[in-house]
């Protein structure tokens, strides 16, 4: 007969994802043994196992659960019908509050993905391109001649980079806030694509000093 899973079963699962991430992101995926997590946890490695049958599985779904929560908070703040900038303001603002408090989580998804199969690695890498797809639909909005051009992506990506990577400077009491942030993205993408065609960098006009 099955084993009945407990009312809490859920929160106690993501008391463990949690806590999973945590020691991922501080020890990395490969040198933390179930044993370790188990502890971590403060459940048995019985217990551990009612959860999660190997390693695999918990990063596996650290890495879906935290981008499953991105796409969600992301496509609830996502206007189309806002103006261009206010719409991609209003993105960057939503993705960095997502990111509160999920740093481990971040480092997880950026650090260990490659550790899971690849069909794995298909599965979340197409939950990112949903993501991406949004800002992207965003930026063609500020910058609209690059909307078709080989251009978009690398625009794209580098408003993901300045997001992504802000953990490793950002202080929760510093001088600038995530408002303060999400503004500064949004004017450096806005204003910085004006003068950029669809031309890779290298056929494009070089943009000098005294421009």
């Amino acid at each position: 007969m099955a084993r009945t899973r407990a009312s809490d079963y859920d929160d106690k699962r993501r008391a463990i994802l949690n806590r999973s991430a945590e020691l991922f992101s501080e020890h990395g995926y490969d040198r933390a043994s179930m044993n370790k997590i188990a502890e971590a946890c403060r459940v048995s490695k019985a217990n551990l196992y009612h959860y999660y049958k190997d390693k695999e599985a918990l990063l596996f779904d650290v890495i879906r659960f935290h981008l499953e929560e991105l796409i969600e908070v992301v496509e609830a703040a996502d206007r189309p019908d806002l103006p261009p900038r206010e719409r991609l303001r209003e993105l960057a603002g939503a993705l960095l509050e997502a990111y509160r408090d999920a740093d481990s989580q971040h480092n997880v998804q950026i650090s260990s993905m490659r550790f899971l199969p690849a069909e794995r690695q298909t599965e979340l890498k197409g939950m990112e391109r949903d993501l991406v797809t949004i800002f992207s639909d965003a930026v063609i909005g500020v910058a609209p001649q690059l909307k078709g051009t080989r251009m978009l992506k690398p625009v794209t990506m580098s408003l993901f980079g300045m997001i992504n990577w802000h953990y490793l400077w950002f202080k929760a009491n510093g001088p600038v806030s995530r408002a303060d942030y999400a503004d500064l993205v949004t004017r450096l993408i806005a204003d910085g694509t004006r003068n950029i065609s669809g031309q890779t960098p290298s056929s494009a006009k070089r943009i000098t000093a005294a421009e």
